[in-house]
């Protein structure tokens, strides 16, 4: 049966807005969920993990972080990863990217951060400014091009080297430990196999993907291995012969072969997404399967922003219809909702079902009704 971009369109919802379980099961499932700071209503990893966990509260994951073998660590972008996963991606060897290689540092750095090390490890976990206190003030140019405290970039780096994990948050703050993955040497076939892994990881959170998609996807798996990034070409050559595979309206789409295509009916329940939730994260997919641009506006300017400072997809019988900014305010939850076409659904069913997306959203955020 020929596959409809209304089939990609389900199989990418079914597949990643998968029925609810526990917040193990469900990290355990999706290996990795990417993070970010800002609060709006709450972080996106508490947004993406609110669809996927029985009764998840905003914060349960930073709550629960220590008993649920997962560490925070950068992916294809940053994020909490499970252990399986972390496992693939260490001990990451002399590189630049994102962070500065260990083994490439000036000898000065390299002692600098063998002492900021050995202090970790006789304290047993450090809070940055108890590091920053001890070791000598500075400033360095940053990944972004910013500068940062000199002492903070170094942390970050450790922790991206595999040096340091972060062991749980204060106040948003990492609080770090020490921490060495056994450095291991692999065979070819051995990183083919760990590459292959890391690369159905990424395709399972992402698919149904077109190849340009898949291309980049798998071309970030530079951030997870850069020790390996000369090899990353032949991961994407293998994935595309592994993958189920269908040519629909000219261009080339790729998903994992044992997926089912389902022709179900469509959900009724509306769905608020955080803009990096899996389903909406590929902004070059999210026009070729909703048929309309969504862009992440937080750092654009005020007056140029079209759909709002955090705007949340709007999910409906498999089709994104829409966005809402929501704000807090005195305790209560302030949507602000937009619409692709001129007017919401007229189906009946919609506004109930908005409705009741927005309580579940007040009880996830504890706020009154």
């Amino acid at each position: 049966m020929p596959v409809t971009l209304d089939d990609l369109r389900r199989l990418a919802i079914l597949q990643s807005l998968f029925p609810p379980a526990t917040l193990k099961r469900a990290l355990d499932r999706m290996q990795f969920v990417q993070a970010d700071p800002i609060r709006a209503p709450a972080r996106a990893q508490d947004l993406i993990l609110r669809h996927r966990v029985k009764g998840y509260r905003a914060g349960d994951l930073d709550r629960r972080y220590s008993r649920l073998g997962v560490e925070e660590d950068f992916f294809i972008n940053y994020g909490f990863v499970t252990w399986e996963l972390q496992r693939l991606m260490h001990p990451r060897t002399a590189t630049n990217v994102p962070a500065a290689g260990f083994f490439s540092w000036p000898a000065a750095r390299r002692k600098r951060a063998l002492q900021l090390l050995d202090f970790v490890r006789q304290r047993g976990s450090v809070h940055p400014k108890v590091v920053g206190a001890h070791f000598p003030p500075g400033k360095v140019k940053n990944y972004w091009g910013g500068h940062s405290n000199a002492t903070t970039h170094l942390l970050d780096n450790m922790h991206y080297l595999g040096l340091l994990r972060v062991v749980r948050r204060e106040s948003g703050i990492r609080i770090y430990a020490a921490r060495e993955h056994a450095a291991v040497a692999l065979d070819a076939a051995a990183r083919a196999s760990c590459l292959d892994a890391l690369a159905d990881a990424v395709i399972r959170i992402y698919a149904p993907m077109p190849l340009r998609s898949l291309r980049s996807l798998l071309l970030r798996l530079r951030y997870a291995v850069p020790h390996w990034e000369e090899e990353i070409q032949g991961v994407i050559q293998r994935a595309t012969e592994r993958l189920a595979h269908a040519k629909v309206d000219g261009l080339d789409w790729y998903w994992p072969a044992d997926w089912k295509r389902k022709r179900t009916a469509p959900d009724d329940s509306v769905c608020l997404l955080a803009p990096f939730d899996p389903v909406v994260w590929d902004r070059y997919r999210f026009e070729l399967l909703w048929g309309w641009t969504y862009r992440f506006e937080a750092y654009t300017p005020k007056a140029k922003r079209i759909r709002g400072y955090y705007a949340l997809p709007m999910l409906w019988r498999h089709r994104v219809i829409g966005w809402a900014n929501l704000s807090v305010e005195g305790g209560v939850l302030r949507p602000d909702i937009g619409y692709i076409d001129p007017l919401p659904p007229r189906d009946k069913l919609f506004k109930g079902e908005l409705e009741r997306e927005l309580d579940r959203m007040r009880l996830f955020l504890g706020l009154r009704s």
